[in-house]
């Protein structure tokens, strides 16, 4: 099943509430029951538009929009339902992801007496990435009961440790300083080796996996988080319209994506 959430064409919409989730369809095991597909104002400027340029080996399966009556075609066009409007406050750009998540399943809690097992978070402006590798960082939650999630990581290109701050007022400070003391008490990390430095990772938009109670909890991630390391050659991100040629390239130079 997939489901649709639109915007609301209006603060005054009324909400709509037409989610039908069959017995048989929620009895299944191993399967995903319920998808929430959401974009903002990213995807409406540049997101879209660039996978619609990429139309002959790009399959765009889904759109949000803010127009309830486009994305309400939309879905019918490919299937889906339209479970619920989002109230108007989690409908802006800068709407952060954990209050959408707990709006979306407290929703499916209360109407549809449904409460997932997992949640898996898989970015729109990440389009690209093996369906193995979700298996795995699902696993990977699963066989750790002591973890409240799975973040998708990777080898950053520059090290925090050779980056500044510029908000503490008319001089640079090293972003840093603070947390590792005794590291700038001995050394000036910003002029040393990458490789003698502390390892670090940086997140990045390929696959989350969370524990529901966690996020209904107040995070999306929890304090306990797993790291999940995937390959940095196959990753594609979609945030600039430059990133349009590592996509490309991806696209034309891999089959295993």
């Amino acid at each position: 099943m997939m489901v649709l959430l639109t915007y609301p064409e209006s603060d005054s919409a009324p909400p709509v509430h037409t989610l039908r989730l069959k017995p048989s369809v929620m009895a299944t095991q191993g399967r995903i029951r319920v998808a929430i597909l959401g974009a903002g104002g990213f995807a409406r400027s540049a997101h879209l538009p660039n996978l619609q340029s990429l139309g002959d080996r790009f399959a765009l399966q889904a759109v949000v929009t803010r127009t309830g009556h486009s994305a309400a075609a939309v879905a019918k066009q490919f299937g889906a339902e339209v479970p619920f409007m989002r109230p108007s406050e989690l409908a802006k750009d800068e709407t952060p992801d954990l209050p959408v998540f707990q709006h979306a399943l407290q929703w499916l809690k209360e109407n549809e007496r449904y409460e997932p097992d997992i949640v898996v978070q898989l970015w729109a402006t990440s389009p690209y990435r093996k369906a193995g590798d979700i298996d795995k960082a699902i696993a990977l939650l699963s066989e750790n009961d002591d973890a409240d999630s799975v973040r998708s990581v990777t080898v950053p290109a520059l090290t925090p440790f050779k980056m500044w701050r510029r908000d503490k007022g008319k001089f640079l400070t090293p972003l840093l300083q603070k947390e590792f003391p005794e590291i700038y008490e001995r050394l000036e990390p910003h002029s040393m080796p990458r490789q003698i430095l502390p390892d670090v990772v940086a997140q990045t938009g390929y696959v989350n996996v969370i524990r529901p109670n966690v996020i209904l909890h107040g995070s999306m991630y929890g304090s306990r988080v797993l790291p999940f390391y995937h390959d940095p050659e196959t990753y594609t991100e979609v945030d600039t319209l430059k990133d349009l040629a590592h996509t490309e390239h991806m696209l034309l130079n891999r089959k295993d994506v």
